[in-house]
């Protein structure tokens, strides 16, 4: 069973309006998926798993697409190390 649920964050800036990225929460059995898009563009892709590390997807050829992950060709999977 899946359920997507959208959530959007906004910031307010002195010289106006600020959207955030629009965060789409996908919730699976093994894992859950966050799609983040900016522009309407795809632009990180959290996996968090019910076991183990969560983890990026990002392109192979980080020099291609132009930031949008629709466009790349493939996706491979990234953990962070540590973090401070």
């Amino acid at each position: 069973m899946l359920m997507a649920l959208v959530v959007s964050t906004s910031v307010r800036a002195a010289d106006g309006d600020i959207r955030g990225p629009d965060v789409t929460i996908i919730a699976g059995e093994e894992r859950t998926i966050y799609e983040y898009r900016q522009g309407g563009e795809l632009r990180m892709i959290k996996i968090v798993p019910n076991w183990g590390k969560p983890y990026f997807l990002v392109p192979r050829d980080r020099t291609t697409g132009f930031g949008d992950l629709e466009r790349a060709e493939m996706l491979l999977p990234s953990w962070v190390l540590f973090e401070f």
